[in-house]
């Protein structure tokens, strides 16, 4: 690809994407989902074009796994399904009005979640990026945001997120880097569309999502106009092709791999090669300033699905500790119960700040309310924080057999099978010992649980940024007039 100007022209010979006009289906099923990923999208995966991801036996899990955010809509209508004016519609959708509806919206991530262990389905994250948007675009870009929001309800359209730039050299902004295209840029504008080039990593869900939402990755700063661009388009638009991460291809089977068997997230590089865009579907163009309070609107509601969608996972975790310290014959030795007594306040102090974020949330831009802020960043702090100590106890409970444990094919063979069911017994027969091992092995040390190590420290925010949140959203009044109070009150005495 090759770096050009921001002034240059697009290609005279590349159309602008239409907007599809496919008739109203506010909710759909999990089939129609998947069937309306069959689309000539471009997709690569190690090292080859996939033709159609809907059928690809690698992806398949993945699909599946995203499947729960449809089916829920049909298990659990009084959680999943919301109504308007105009019918019924999938209530991840739903716009926050009030501390209730973020309520609602904490518990039907969390139950989604429980479906995919411990990990996000598919709408959540695309919900956010829409209802930061709400509330951040002004002018032409709230007004085509607010039509967006009305085209993805009324198709119960499923939305990957673009937001974090490839970067280059961290120690410099957009337009500082040697090549311009390691942020996502404007490079062409006509009446009716505008075009971009570069690339964004990290983008979950993007092979088997509908369509992408484009988003800053940071605050930008004047020389930045280029750059500081939000927009919306079918993940099968001509110049967009996702290289898809290999990470958890491998065959697994249920008896080593009871999580990983069954669960799967696609992660891409996502590469914008002068992609046209319709204006109709730009939320920000060119605004440095605006930039940055987009980004920050997203991860305002990013942090608080990801309190709620780690909750399934901390419950596994304090769950798979008590069984296997079961299964061990250790459960009322007192350290045992020290550990799990610290990894229940681990888990119940993140389940308690993502209560409180709701219950405190404030009203935000054209009537959005957004989750409180400080509440839902320790929250987010105090989860990633302790995930790798959580981790460690779990595995110290376990012992050894999380990591030389015999596998799934052995436990299939007869002859085999009969001399491990001898020699692995402990307070429970083997088989539910080592099912309740590997249960461990699967969320804290194979490659899911390295997964999970990873998006602890890195997804939805590092650690360092969770900290200067923190400090940004506390509100020093009370205190520091306090202080002032009790200085006051001695001066006087």
């Amino acid at each position: 690809m090759t770096a050009l100007d921001t002034t240059a022209d697009a290609p005279a010979d590349t159309a602008v994407p239409s907007v599809p006009s496919e008739p109203t289906v506010r909710l759909r099923t999990a089939e129609e989902y998947r069937a309306g990923l069959r689309d000539g999208r471009k997709v690569v995966y190690q090292g080859r074009y996939i033709d159609d991801v809907s059928t690809f036996p690698e992806f398949d899990t993945a699909i599946e796994h995203s499947a729960h955010a449809y089916r829920i809509a049909q298990d659990e209508p009084e959680l999943a399904v919301a109504h308007d004016d105009r019918g019924a519609y999938s209530a991840f959708y739903r716009v926050p009005r009030s501390p209730e509806d973020l309520v609602a919206r904490g518990r039907l991530i969390e139950s989604v979640c429980r479906r995919g262990a411990g990990t996000i389905v598919l709408k959540e994250v695309g919900s956010d990026a829409v209802f930061g948007i709400l509330r951040a675009a002004q002018g032409q870009g709230r007004v085509n945001a607010e039509a967006y929001w009305r085209h993805v309800v009324d198709h119960d359209v499923a939305l990957a997120v673009a937001q974090s730039d490839v970067k280059g050299d961290r120690s410099k902004g957009p337009a500082g880097q040697a090549d311009p295209d390691l942020y996502v840029r404007v490079v062409a504008e006509d009446a009716e569309s505008i075009t971009v080039r570069g690339a964004k990593v990290h983008t979950s869900f993007s092979a088997n999502a509908d369509e992408l939402v484009v988003i800053p990755t940071r605050a930008m700063n004047p020389g930045d106009e280029a750059y500081a661009v939000a927009f919306a388009i079918p993940v099968d638009t001509p110049g967009v092709t996702l290289y898809v991460s290999p990470y958890l291809d491998a065959p697994r089977n249920g008896f080593e791999h009871p999580i990983s068997s069954r669960h799967k997230m696609l992660e891409s590089l996502t590469v914008f090669d002068d992609v046209r865009v319709p204006k109709s579907r730009v939320f920000l163009h060119g605004d440095v300033e605006a930039a940055g309070r987009i980004a920050l609107a997203f991860v305002d509601y990013h942090r608080f699905t990801a309190v709620n969608y780690k909750l399934p996972l901390l419950d596994a975790l304090v769950g798979a500790a008590s069984l296997v310290a079961e299964a061990n014959g250790i459960s009322r030795a007192a350290h045992v119960r020290a550990k799990m007594t610290e990894l229940i306040t681990y888990a119940e102090t993140v389940r308690g700040f993502a209560d409180l974020s709701a219950l405190r949330a404030v009203e935000g831009e054209g009537g959005v309310w957004l989750p409180d802020p400080l509440s839902t960043n320790m929250a987010k702090y105090h989860f990633a924080h302790g995930f790798h100590e959580a981790a460690r106890t779990v595995i110290d409970l376990a012992g050894g057999l999380v990591a030389t444990g015999p596998g799934g094919a052995d436990w299939a063979n007869p002859e085999v099978r009969a001399v491990l069911e001898k020699y692995f017994v402990g307070a429970v027969p083997a088989e539910e010992r080592l099912r309740a091992i590997h249960l461990v092995g699967d969320l804290t040390s194979g490659a899911w649980g390295g997964y999970q190590s990873v998006l602890a420290t890195h997804a939805e925010g590092s650690l360092e940024a969770e900290r200067m949140q923190i400090l940004r959203s506390f509100d020093w009044s009370r205190p520091r007039a306090y202080a002032q109070e009790l200085i006051d009150l001695g001066a006087r005495a």
